[in-house]
Formats: C-alpha cells, sequence, structure tokens
C-alpha cells in the first residue's frame, strides 16, 4: 500500500515535512503528464482507508475500511437514491469537508458514480459567500447537518433562492430537530430526509425514504443491512423497547487500528457492531434513536436523553440553538444544564426554564440555564457535548 500526499501535513500547529521513498507518490505528480502507473492485484478486504473517529465524546479513532466496506455503501446508497436522480445531470451541493466520512461517501463517491457536478463550499460559515453560490447554481441536491440548515434559515436572503430545481435535502451527523424540518419545508417546497450512519460503518447504515414526511426516525437499514437492540447484558430486545442499536453489514468495518481490545469490544458474539446510540425500533419498522449511550443522564433515577430536551427547546421562537448535559448533584445524582443560543438578549433563565415547565416532566427540566454566543461543534457542526461539560 502506498501513502498519497500533497507534500506536507499540518499537525498540531507544525509544519511537517514528509521525505518521498518509493511507498510515497505525491498528488502533484499524479496529476502530471508524466505520470505512469501499473495495474496493480486488490483484494476486496484489502485496506482502503483508516477513516478517524470524530472524537465527540473521547478520543478519535481510526476505523479500518474496506474496499468492500466503501464500494458496498456507495452501491447501497446509490439504489435508494436512483428512482429520483438524473444521471449526468444532478447538481449537488456539498456543504460538508470531503474528509468526514458523510461527506466523502455520499457526495463524492455516490455521486460521482451518478456523474453529477459537485459543488464543493469549503467555508460553508461564511454565510455570504454560501447563499452567493446558492443564488447562482441551479442545485437539485443538498447535503448538510441540522445546525447548517438552521443558519441558512437565519437568512432573509436564503428565503429568496429559486428552490424550482432543488428536489432533495439529506440530514447526517446529527439529529434533525422536528422545527428545522418544518421550516426547511416551508422555505425549500423538499423534506429534509433524516438518515444515519457511523465512521465504523462506512458510513450509512439507515435511511428514511425520500418522499416521506419529517418523522422524527432515522428511517430503515439499507439493504443487506442487519440491526437489533440489545440491553446492558447484551440481550436482544423486543420491537419498541429501548437499547443500544448494533449493525451487521457489508459496510461494517473490521476493526479499530492497533487497538484489538477496543474492537473486541465494540461487537457482539454474533459480529454485530455496537454503535454506543440508544434507539428502538417502532411497530412499523422505522428506527428511532434516542441519544448517545455516553451522554445519556440520570437524574432522581430517571434516564433522561439531551436529544429530547434540545428538540424541544429548538420550537421555542427565540432559541437558535441548545445543547443539554448532565452535571454532578448530591440530591439527584446529575442535574441538567442547559447551554442557550438565543436571537434576543432579552430571553432570560427563568423564561426558559418556564417553558421547559409547560412541556417537559419534571426531572427534564434544567435546573441551570447558560447563555453562549456559539456553542463549541465539530468541523462539520455537531455539537460538542464533552466541550459543554469543561465549560
Amino acid at each position: 500500500m502506498k501513502l498519497i500526499v500533497t507534500g506536507s501535513i499540518i499537525f498540531n500547529k507544525k509544519k511537517i515535512k514528509i521525505k518521498k521513498n518509493k511507498n510515497i507518490i505525491y498528488f502533484k505528480d499524479i496529476i502530471s503528464n508524466n505520470f505512469s502507473y501499473t495495474d496493480t492485484y486488490c483484494d476486496s478486504n484489502d485496506i482502503a482507508l483508516l477513516q478517524y473517529t470524530g472524537g465527540t465524546t473521547g478520543k478519535s479513532k481510526a476505523a479500518v475500511l474496506t474496499h468492500k466496506n466503501l464500494l458496498s455503501n456507495v452501491q447501497q446508497v446509490y439504489n435508494w437514491i436512483k428512482p429520483h436522480v438524473n444521471e449526468g445531470e444532478e447538481i449537488i451541493i456539498t456543504a460538508l469537508p470531503m474528509y468526514h466520512i458523510f461527506s466523502f461517501t455520499v457526495n463524492c463517491l455516490t455521486f460521482l458514480k451518478i456523474g453529477s457536478e459537485n459543488v464543493l463550499i469549503a467555508n460553508p460559515r461564511d454565510l455570504k459567500s454560501f447563499l452567493k453560490v446558492l443564488e447562482k447554481k441551479k442545485f437539485t441536491v443538498l447535503t448538510a447537518v441540522n445546525t447548517l440548515f438552521n443558519l441558512l434559515l437565519t437568512s432573509s436572503r436564503f428565503k429568496k433562492i429559486n428552490f424550482k430545481n432543488f428536489k432533495v435535502s439529506v440530514g447526517g451527523g446529527m439529529a434533525v430537530l422536528s422545527e428545522t424540518a418544518k421550516k426547511w419545508k416551508k422555505i425549500t417546497g423538499t423534506n429534509i430526509t433524516q438518515g444515519y450512519g457511523l465512521t465504523e460503518t462506512s458510513p450509512v447504515v439507515t435511511i428514511n425514504k425520500i418522499d416521506d414526511e419529517y418523522n422524527g426516525s432515522i428511517g430503515i437499514p439499507l439493504q443487506s443491512t442487519d440491526i437489533k437492540i440489545i440491553n446492558e447484558n447484551n440481550v436482544e430486545l423486543k420491537i419498541g423497547d429501548i437499547g443500544e442499536l448494533c449493525v451487521k453489514g457489508p459496510q461494517v468495518m473490521s476493526g479499530y487500528l492497533n487497538d484489538t481490545d477496543q474492537s473486541f469490544d465494540s461487537f457482539t458474539s454474533d459480529n454485530f457492531f455496537k454503535t454506543g446510540d440508544i434507539a428502538y425500533i417502532s411497530s412499523n419498522g422505522f428506527i428511532k434513536i434516542v441519544d448517545r449511550k455516553k451522554d445519556m443522564i440520570i437524574s432522581s433515577g430517571y434516564n433522561v436523553y439531551p436529544n429530547e430536551i434540545e428538540d424541544y427547546l429548538g420550537n421555542h421562537p427565540n432559541i437558535l440553538e441548545a445543547g443539554i448535559i448532565g452535571i454532578p448533584d448530591k440530591n439527584r445524582g446529575e442535574a441538567i444544564k442547559a447551554f442557550i443560543v438565543a436571537d434576543d438578549e432579552k430571553v432570560t433563565s427563568s423564561q426558559v426554564i418556564q417553558y421547559c415547565k409547560e412541556g417537559l416532566t419534571e426531572y427534564k427540566i434544567p435546573k441551570t440555564v447558560i447563555f453562549l454566543q456559539e456553542l463549541p461543534k465539530t468541523n462539520v457542526g455537531k455539537i460538542l457535548r464533552r466541550k459543554l461539560r469543561d465549560l
């Protein structure tokens, strides 16, 4: 296996020079007219890439993804979207970095297979420049995370864009909130089709039908993908019971690089990958994510899931974003703390708590409310709850 590099790497703010040798090929040489290569046999189980996890709940790990993993997922996603696209005619807006597994597999590889024009938005936080692209391009597909959908919805200029050609919106990376989906449909005319995946699964595991209205679920499994819900004793649960979501399929990684113990702990005895996400299967077969297992709060003996409270707060007319964590409490075990980004500085902590009292049970109501200008996020816009805990 050879490593392809651009010449140097920026790591921890230090520039590291990489010396050329027979196992390293420079990208500038590949695109030159003088580059030549010979065909090399590649097995489907050979390593295609080491994809690092986002590290939202802990240390980032290198998931070992094979050619079979990636090609399987590309074909699975292609089969899902094929009835809704015209090959060679689509224009997809990629507002996520290509090194993120969602963008890499869905936007890059799958839409490359479709023959689409792929428009990379290098810095989606530069809303002015982003909107210029959206105004110029007759885009048909856009993929994003909930925070990016929200950012666009805050712009009056975005609401004036011509959405005549726009037909598919895909949300992933984090939970799409109900209020966001409702506003998006009203302005753009498209549903946000929510899917679910992980770095370890190349990434897509489940997704909704494009024509379906937003339902808060992550959809149904892609073909050749099996899922089950287990309890803490690894016993499979019944339909409707809440537990850890587990996945088996051709897109699931072989393990983590140089971490045999972590790899072993991440799989059940019958080779299902344990996702670390708490979920349940509804009676109609759709899967609903409750929250990350590591983010669950135990308050007064009750399980509290931050996603539910964040979703509820998202319906408040003056709350743009919300992040929920648990903090130690000698009486309750954990107390709920809310971090809020509001569009009106007159919004107070007591108003937020009163709003929660109107729609949440007592043990789910935040005891503390902190206002921030912006919530800490990953490079793709996922809220970093571990950073909130540091605060």
